[in-house]
């Protein structure tokens, strides 16, 4: 199932606090970046985190799982409805994030 134009427009509108989003879509799902690193997944109406010894501690009842199948675990944040948790969220696992590799063809 694809994620709805609904819910990743909020997810967007969650993350308007922030500087530095930007998203790719692919297949139907989204990826977000957070200063040209990749930050999360949008999949299946899920907001889905890299995970990281912050994102562990701010999100300690997540349960890690892949955004698609074969893909690399990651955190699920339950919480979107708090605008100000994300920004928290996103601005705290940013140093611990790794710059977005780029794919040669």
């Amino acid at each position: 199932m694809a994620t709805s134009n609904e819910f990743f427009n909020f997810i967007l509108d969650q993350l308007s606090l922030l500087e530095g989003i930007s998203f790719r879509k692919m297949m139907g799902e989204y990826i977000i970046y957070l200063n040209g690193k990749i930050a999360a997944y949008v999949c299946d109406n899920r907001l889905l985190v890299k995970i990281t010894p912050t994102a562990q501690k701010l999100l300690p009842s997540s349960h890690a799982q892949p955004p698609y199948p074969g893909a690399k675990d990651m955190l699920l944040v339950e919480n979107v409805d708090d605008k100000n948790f994300l920004a928290e969220l996103f601005r705290a696992i940013e140093p611990e994030m790794s710059d977005a590799k780029i794919k040669k063809w």
